[in-house]
């Protein structure tokens, strides 16, 4: 009696569980900030080379520099770049006494003789100063948003290069109706979250006049500004590159020499006839 019992519990579980397998479910409510996130503008970067494969690009030192004056001139008032030194920017282009003279517009953090905190005179070898000493004081600073180092920013996100020109191009004043905008947020569909604290970075054209004559427009800014993070992220990139290329040269080379020695060694040994 006691296994009649135990068997029809089982089979009414087994009913029950075939029967919830195939009712009709309702479709799950679509997501609204995924319906209007969007994905990074794809454009052509020197860095990549030909066709954007990746490959045998190199860096503008030229856009290098103007993205570095961007960075400093709009981004560098919350934003820091932290793991880069003054003297890596030799890479840019910029001379030795250039260096000296951005370096020392930095006051870097230090203690005294007497122990409390000081400042003083940033020289090449120092790394740019971080804008706040911690996250508390970024945060009470920023009304409660976290400006994050952008030294890695480009490796730190998909298709990064791309994803920042996209992001600082990509304010838009009307917001969706299917979204209601969080006070104190502006709407940016390249956004993760499609809202962020961050207001528009680039108001105008014009904005930023170019050392090197180059006009002063909103795309420009943004390329210009995400060549030079992607170099702050990457700086040994094309060394990198050159390293690969090299490599695959050498195996090619040595792929070869190794088929013209089979060739030589075996050619003179006769095939033995096939056995009858």
């Amino acid at each position: 009696m006691v296994r009649l019992g135990a068997l029809a519990v089982g089979l009414f579980f087994v009913i029950a569980v075939l029967w919830g397998a195939v009712q009709p479910r309702e479709a799950s409510p679509p997501d609204p900030v995924k319906a209007v996130h969007e994905h990074p503008e794809q454009i052509a970067w020197t860095h990549n080379g030909p066709g954007n494969l990746g490959i045998l690009g190199t860096f503008d030192r030229k856009q290098l520099q103007r993205g570095f004056q961007v960075y400093r001139e709009v981004c560098s008032a919350c934003h820091s770049i932290n793991r880069v030194a003054f003297r890596d920017l030799a890479d840019l282009g910029f001379s030795e006494a250039e260096i000296k003279a951005i370096a020392v517009s930095y006051d870097i953090p230090t203690i005294n003789d007497a122990g409390e905190p000081t400042t003083r005179k940033g020289t090449p070898a120092d790394r740019f100063p971080l804008v706040y000493p911690n996250e508390a004081a970024a945060r009470a600073a920023q009304n409660g948003a976290y400006p994050p180092d952008l030294s890695l920013m480009t490796k730190a996100r998909p298709d990064g290069t791309n994803y920042v020109r996209s992001l600082m191009l990509g304010y838009r004043d009307e917001v969706p109706k299917t979204l209601t905008a969080p006070e104190g947020l502006y709407y940016n569909p390249w956004f993760h979250s499609v809202f962020i604290a961050m207001p528009p970075p680039l108001a105008a054209d014009d904005q930023v006049t170019y050392a090197d004559g180059t006009k002063g427009t909103r795309e420009n800014y943004a390329t210009d500004v995400a060549t030079f993070l992607t170099w702050t992220a990457e700086p040994k990139l094309e060394a990198r590159k050159a390293t690969g290329v090299a490599a695959v040269i050498f195996l090619l080379i040595m792929t070869g020499l190794g088929y013209l020695s089979y060739k030589k060694v075996w050619a003179d040994i006769k095939r033995k006839p096939a056995k009858a």
